[in-house]
């Protein structure tokens, strides 16, 4: 598995970013049957501003969010609750997902509001946002619970609690 990772605010190294990230997605991937070895992500690192210019550009939005992500392939299920499709991999049997920046502040605060440990509630972002880039998202009803379930299932694999339990979703 290749992660790219990008660290624009030095407090993400401090948390640990690289390992978090590292053991989120070989979960996630693991989880789906996918090849750690084949897949490749991009992570990057920043604070609110540079995700409130990144949203603004990409979604209209310009305020700050605490993870976006730019899917490689579009593999959204057409039917609502339906597993997304399969990523493809290349000619050289790779397969590159797409990219997923994540910003300090917005995260640190969710994390304080919802009583998590700062690291949990990146590696459930992280886990997020590579749902995202393989077609899961949380627009339909039926989609968000099929998303939500799969991270419920993969971050409890990873010794964490349900992140939807008392909230009101992502």
């Amino acid at each position: 598995m290749s992660i790219d990772i990008t660290i624009e605010d030095d407090r993400w190294e401090a948390l640990g970013l690289s390992a978090l990230c590292d053991r989120a997605c070989a979960a996630a991937l693991d989880h789906l049957g996918l090849d750690l070895d084949e897949c490749e992500i991009s992570l990057l690192a920043c604070d609110d501003d540079r995700i409130a210019v990144l949203n603004a550009d990409f979604r209209a939005k310009p305020v700050p969010t605490n993870v976006l992500s730019w899917p490689e392939a579009d593999l959204a299920a057409e039917i609502a609750g339906e597993t997304p499709g399969a990523p493809e991999p290349d000619i050289m049997g790779e397969i590159t997902l797409g990219d997923i920046a994540i910003a300090w502040e917005t995260c640190e605060r969710e994390a304080a509001e919802q009583g998590k440990r700062m690291e949990d509630h990146v590696t459930h972002l992280i886990v997020h946002g590579l749902l995202h880039l393989l077609g899961y998202d949380h627009v339909r009803d039926a989609d968000a619970t099929l998303m939500e379930g799969l991270e419920t299932t993969i971050l409890g694999e990873l010794g964490l609690d349900d992140p939807y339990k008392d909230l009101d979703g992502p």
